[in-house]
């Protein structure tokens, strides 16, 4: 049995931390037996104890862009990972990036490999960070974008040493059979009624305001059409700022208070893209855009924008359509085309399934990863 830790310093679902619940669901339990160490208790850890593996909870601030390596590298909460390295005989980890420059050195004194997954285009490493990162015995790009990101121009370090591992989605749980008929009785929507969704944590990037825009210009074209937002994690006081203002435009804009409704966070968001006619991801840019490929495997045309990661994944006009960040009335246009075509949106909704199934289910995601790391350990050994 392989024993491996994945560290994470976010602790709620998110984008990033349901895919990595994803990949781990489907890795073989016969082969490893997942750790989880993060900084407290949340969402995930929940969701991790929940299968029966084991979580470890030790209190950190992650690093920032501007970490120095050989600080990090000698604070205590690094030779607290490391002993937990040893007690619980680890394999090998797994880290997020802000909690690598603690775990890496961990790993290097217990003798273990390191593999860190890359999730932001704006992880470009500063002059004196870049031996560090190339310390580690395997990198992934969750996008081409990603990468490209990353490694900057020129780039710092040979572009084949990364590999792009696109997060894969629960094909079973995300699936065109998916009913949102209960959702819909919960917040007293019509069955029939047009619904467009958008699942996005509240952040500014995530171009809410941009979403309430275009969401003024459909209702004036479909009166009868609502809204559901799903979402709720803030990660920084100004993020929190953002998602005030966001609501109370919501309130007061008169063309949105009856046709928007704001969910909060929830666990059932196969549900919520169930109860859609269209999903759309507004976001000003995207390192990939997991809830463009859940809504595609749930059967659903996705209307995008197309900067980072959603233009590798969503097929302008086949999966769905790809617009210009920021740019409301090209979603509206192209949501407004859907909600009038049925046999548009089921033409589309099913070719994004096969996409899926075809590319990004969380099957595919594991097997890569598996094949990669089993490389790693028959390197070491």
């Amino acid at each position: 049995m392989i024993n491996l830790l994945f560290a994470s310093s976010y602790t709620e679902l998110g984008g990033g931390e349901t895919a990595l619940l994803t990949l781990v669901e489907n890795l073989d339990p016969a082969q490893f037996c997942p750790h989880l160490l993060v900084p407290r208790e949340g969402q995930l850890s929940a969701r991790w104890r929940a299968h029966g593996w084991p979580v470890h909870v030790f209190p950190w601030r992650g690093a920032t862009v501007y970490f120095v390596p050989f600080v990090w590298a000698r604070l205590p909460i690094s030779r607290q990972m490391e002993q937990l390295l040893r007690d619980q005989q680890i394999h090998a980890v797994h880290s997020d990036y802000h909690t690598l420059p603690m775990l890496l050195p961990a790993a290097e004194r217990v003798g273990i490999p390191t593999l860190w997954t890359c999730m932001g285009w704006w992880f470009h490493p500063k002059p004196w960070q870049r031996a560090f990162f190339r310390r580690c015995a395997a990198i992934f790009a969750h996008s081409e974008a990603i990468k490209s990101g990353f490694l900057g121009s020129p780039s710092f370090m040979p572009v084949d040493e990364i590999e792009v591992m696109y997060p894969g989605v629960d094909i079973q749980r995300f699936h065109p059979t998916v009913n949102g008929i209960r959702l819909r009785f919960e917040v007293n929507l019509a069955p029939n009624a047009p619904v467009v969704a958008l699942v996005a944590r509240f952040q500014n990037v995530k171009g809410h305001e941009v979403f309430q825009e275009m969401a003024k210009q459909v209702a004036l074209q479909v009166p009868h059409v609502r809204f559901l937002v799903a979402g709720e994690n803030t990660q920084t006081r100004t993020d929190d700022t953002y998602k005030q203002r966001i609501l109370h435009n919501a309130r007061t804009e008169p063309l949105l208070r009856n046709r928007m409704i704001y969910l909060g966070f929830r666990p059932d968001v196969e549900h919520v893209i169930g109860a859609a006619d269209v999903v759309v991801c507004s976001s000003h840019f995207e390192g990939y855009g997991v809830v463009n490929i859940e809504a595609m495997a749930c059967g659903k045309p996705v209307v995008s924008t197309n900067h980072g990661g959603p233009a590798e994944t969503v097929v302008n006009g086949e999966t769905g359509y790809l617009v210009a960040p920021g740019d409301a009335a090209a979603l509206a246009s192209r949501v407004i085309v859907l909600l009038n075509d049925p046999d548009l949106r089921q033409r589309i909704g099913a070719a994004g399934r096969a996409r899926v199934e075809a590319l990004f289910s969380g099957q595919a995601n594991a097997v890569q990863f598996t094949r990669r790391l089993q490389a790693v350990l028959a390197g070491r050994s």
